[in-house]
């Protein structure tokens, strides 16, 4: 049996690509969509919100968080950490912006510490810790 070595830029790429998939799914209210980019077990902290542990939880949550109005989560500066085959973790920042009727305005900024678990050739987010700036 061969066994294929994974390198960083593809664990680094393949992360981008994920984080990149779950900003649009949220943003776009796509709860299902997002919901199947997390682990089975997956866990959501959310800073005066909760702890959202399991696809059942994740789903309930971010089903209440659908978009009422245009949003984007602008995910940037993104450092992958702690990489292998199977495991990976990121930081990146975040700055969440919302149209009102005065235009777009950030809302939000904050960071993001990631896991990600990787089977059979698909990543997926196992918890994701956020930390609210300012």
């Amino acid at each position: 049996m061969t066994t294929v070595a994974i390198t960083f830029a593809e664990v680094a790429e393949q992360i981008q690509a994920l984080l990149a998939a779950l900003a649009q799914a949220q943003d776009d209210g796509r709860t299902e969509d997002l919901v199947a980019l997390y682990a089975e077990d997956g866990i959501v902290d959310v800073p005066g919100l909760g702890t959202f542990a399991g696809v059942n939880a994740l789903r309930e949550a971010f089903a209440g968080w659908a978009p009422t109005v245009p949003q984007r989560h602008i995910v940037t500066n993104t450092l992958v950490t702690d990489w292998d085959g199977d495991s990976a973790r990121a930081t990146s920042d975040v700055v969440f912006v919302q149209r009102g009727d005065s235009g777009w305005a950030v809302a939000t900024v904050a960071r993001y510490h990631d896991t990600f678990r990787n089977a059979d050739g698909t990543w997926t987010l196992a918890r994701r810790s956020m930390e609210f700036i300012g």
